[in-house]
């Protein structure tokens, strides 16, 4: 870039990128101050040197193979909690299918399906504030076959679950486990009020200290500031996580944020290289709602820092088709990774 030929404000911008790489790639973190300062660059030339800056945080710090996960919906709708943002909320008139948990076979034939195209992990989702009794009890009996059947590392997401039933989920092979904090906590109270980050947290917590690996992250687009989102990265700085689930908020109708106007794909870019500056070594997994963005988008968004994703439908919504992400992440440098390909705990 050519600082002969830019604004003022555009110069101080690129200083102040510049200055946050060279920590960054020393191995330091930034502080909370400077990450903060990073949302408010808005100049074309600043935002495009944020977006180049993360790229190399992502090339110098991130393995060049893209991590996959697939997910199916163990347990539809009938949720007690009022997230704003939720077809399965029993507190909204979605039209979201019901069922109290997943069939046995379908279970399994998902599984086999995603590890015949070499999908890395396979995780069940269950709506409700926390899945208990004998209903875990299945769920987890489904995981362990899973383990057992398929080349396929398996993963959870079952709500705000204690340490005992998560000890439960471990001794059964599942080993990471899943809980979104969404999104910041100046902003969450706006969104649910029926639990709180902080229960959150102590779910993971229980979950890091029984030795589970971490998928955490939130989704963008539901009304929250820029600087709201590194609000959200700075906390999940708390619960280190190995990956950092990004979702793109898809409106439902029905829900209280079902008329939200959709964020900008260069707003995506932002947030995704924000995300990059607070975690320069954390994976950063694209989620629901990508698959309204340019193709040009998602070949820019693995660039600037997402290395992983989940594939196929997702929980209500659609996603992008397997074998078109193949090939979106060939495109970016990637090499897909297969269960073989990386050690997990």
């Amino acid at each position: 870039m050519d600082n002969n030929n830019i604004s003022g404000s555009s110069s101080e911008e690129i200083k102040l990128v510049e200055s946050c790489l060279d920590t960054v790639l020393s191995g330091r973190d930034l502080d909370e101050d400077t990450l903060y300062k990073l949302t408010e660059i808005n100049t074309p030339e600043g935002i495009e040197a944020l977006l180049d800056g993360a790229a190399k945080i992502t090339r110098t710090f991130c393995p060049r193979v893209f991590d996959t996960c697939s997910i199916a919906n163990a347990r539809s709708g009938r949720c007690s909690e009022n997230c704003k943002w939720c077809a399965q909320s029993a507190h909204f008139d979605t039209g979201c299918s019901h069922y109290d948990i997943i069939d046995h076979d379908t279970c399994m034939a998902m599984a086999r399906d995603n590890a015949e195209k070499g999908v890395h992990r396979f995780s069940l989702v269950a709506s409700g504030r926390k899945t208990s009794g004998k209903a875990l009890d299945a769920m987890i009996s489904m995981l362990k076959e899973v383990k057992a059947k398929y080349p396929i590392h398996t993963c959870a997401s079952l709500g705000l679950l204690n340490k005992d039933e998560l000890k439960q989920l471990w001794d059964a092979g599942v080993h990471r486990y899943h809980c979104n904090l969404e999104t910041a906590p100046s902003y969450f109270h706006h969104l649910c009020t029926t639990h709180t980050i902080e229960d959150k947290i102590a779910t993971i917590d229980a979950a890091r200290e029984l030795g589970f690996e971490v998928c955490s992250g939130g989704i963008i687009g539901m009304g929250e500031t820029r600087r709201q989102r590194m609000e959200l990265a700075i906390t999940l700085r708390r619960v280190n996580p190995h990956s950092i689930p990004i979702n793109i908020l898809s409106p439902i109708p029905g829900t209280p944020l079902g008329k939200m106007p959709l964020i900008s794909e260069e707003e995506v870019l932002i947030a995704i290289a924000l995300f990059r500056f607070a975690h320069p070594k954390v994976q950063l997994r694209f989620a629901g709602g990508r698959a309204r963005l340019s193709d040009e988008s998602m070949i820019r968004a693995m660039e600037v820092g997402i290395n992983g994703a989940t594939v196929g439908d997702l929980l209500t919504t659609l996603g992008r088709t397997i074998a078109e992400d193949k090939v979106a992440v060939a495109k970016a440098g990637y090499q897909w990774a297969e269960h073989e390909t990386q050690e997990t705990k």
